[in-house]
């Protein structure tokens, strides 16, 4: 929320080049950057909350349609449901920005940039309808970017790798990289001790403090000075925010990590895997003044046959999403007050995909669900555990495998009940996607409420939840010295 003027600003187009380029023919727009803008606005039908491509002028600017300039907001648009008037509340597409680099994998929004990451070598950054270039390493896929406050960028790489990079002071769209994570040094300390190894799958050792697969997820902990990342090698890796040392490893599950969530409350960590499982960690400290960590296993909260796909956290409500292959979230409350180790409440499943979701985002109430149905469901949370589904976004042609949320910028004096947010969506297809998504709902999907209607004390059984702790085995770990 606190950066999304930011964000207006960064996508408002000069005045000037608005009128210039409405006199200019769609073939010269942005050629020089060798990327393609386009945009689908929703259908005029009144109350469409699924929004499909409308047939335009041939003598229509081009810049007219363009994302950048039907944001919410910014006053421009030729679409229904743009600017002002009674459909800017509108749930729909504002537009997409395409780049010949392959899969959109990841991708993260922070103050006036955009960051892509793709199968390609380059983290593409963007601002004011610009490629401003990329950040460039010798890795291929781009599974995890996350950005921090003090202007970090954090990106995870198929290699194993995790890379630090750093906006210049001069210029905040110039970025270089600053290391990695385990630093330079850290790796020299340990080398040369074989205590320091560990014996991988492919039988051969690696560095503890190293993923030797994949890194499949990454997410700040921003109160506790945290970096956790997770890997397709089995393990999760805790490392200090301040000085890149990785505090400890540990090895979670049976098959790859793909989702790694800090809660927000109570030292709560999540780790999701393809073995079909949800693990709930607790953090302690130890060491010399508390600075290191220590991770124990709570309890196995999901346990079933479909793979774990992603986690999401609503930190103020305390509710978890978690998003499998077979299509569906379900979700999870830790009551307040309640005393450490208490059972969380089982809410049920939200249902709206024929398959696999890939993805999740959580804004206030509104949940995102991106999906390999390449479309992207939308619900709000209601009171008790109900979920109204308002929408599904349709106009990507391939897996929707990434999403992002902010929040719009609202009318003085406006109330809860039209807060809207803007979704970011990166697909197979190659283009990303911008979205308006209004919490009061009005489309055609509204009524679509999930079955449960107050939190459970007890999950389906199929997921077999809240297995003690005791029950499991022992994971193995490795902490720094």
């Amino acid at each position: 929320m606190g950066n999304h003027k930011k964000l207006l600003q960064f996508l408002h187009p000069d005045q000037a080049a608005a009128a210039a380029a409405k006199q200019q023919s769609s073939s010269s727009d942005d050629e020089d950057d060798g990327y393609a803008s386009s945009s689908a606005p929703t259908t005029p039908t009144t109350g469409a909350t699924t929004p499909t491509t409308a047939t335009t002028s041939a003598a229509a600017s081009p810049f007219a349609m363009s994302p950048w300039t039907q944001l919410p907001g910014l006053g421009f648009g030729a679409g229904a449901g743009y600017g002002g008037g009674a459909g800017a509340t509108r749930t729909g597409l504002l537009g997409s920005l395409v780049k010949a680099d392959g899969h959109v994998s990841s991708l993260a929004a922070a103050g006036d940039l955009l960051y892509t990451g793709t199968d390609s070598r380059t983290v593409r950054v963007w601002r004011d309808r610009r490629d401003l270039g990329g950040l460039r390493s010798g890795s291929g896929l781009v599974k995890a970017i996350v950005v921090a406050a003090d202007g970090r960028i954090y990106t995870g790489h198929q290699d194993g790798k995790v890379r630090v990079w750093r906006a210049s002071a001069a210029d905040p769209a110039a970025h270089r990289r600053v290391g990695s994570l385990p630093g330079l040094r850290d790796v020299l300390a340990s080398a040369l001790r074989p205590s320091r190894y560990v014996q991988t799958r492919r039988r051969r050792s690696a560095l503890w403090m190293r993923h030797f697969d994949a890194v499949s997820a990454l997410c700040l902990d921003a109160a506790a000075g945290l970096i956790y990342s997770a890997s397709w090698d089995r393990t999760f890796k805790v490392w200090r925010a301040s000085d890149s040392r990785c505090l400890e490893s540990v090895h979670a599950h049976s098959d790859a990590v793909n989702a790694v969530a800090a809660a927000g409350f109570d030292a709560l960590v999540l780790t999701g895997s393809a073995d079909g499982t949800v693990k709930v960690w607790r953090r302690g400290a130890r060491g010399r003044r508390g600075r290191d960590t220590w991770h124990t296993m709570e309890r196995v909260l999901r346990e079933g046959d479909s793979a774990v796909t992603a986690i999401a956290v609503a930190a103020e409500a305390r509710v978890v999403y978690v998003a499998s292959s077979d299509g569906a979230v379900a979700h999870w409350q830790w009551r307040r007050f309640a005393p450490p180790g208490a059972a969380p409440r089982n809410g049920g499943v939200l249902r709206g995909h024929k398959m696999a979701v890939l993805c999740l985002a959580v804004a206030g109430r509104v949940v995102v669900c991106g999906s390999a149905d390449r479309t992207i469901s939308v619900w709000r949370r209601e009171e008790g555990a109900d979920h109204a589904r308002l929408a599904v976004l349709t106009g990507h042609t391939g897996p929707v495998k990434c999403v992002a949320m902010d929040e719009e910028e609202q009318e003085e004096g406006a109330d809860g009940a039209r807060r809207r947010w803007v979704v970011y969506s990166g697909s197979l297809d190659g283009s990303v996607k911008v979205w308006r998504v209004s919490a009061s709902g009005g489309g055609a999907h509204e009524d679509a409420t999930t079955p449960a209607r107050a939190w459970k004390g007890a999950s389906p059984s199929p997921l077999r939840s809240w297995t003690p702790y005791a029950a499991a085995p022992e994971p193995k770990r490795m902490g720094a010295a």
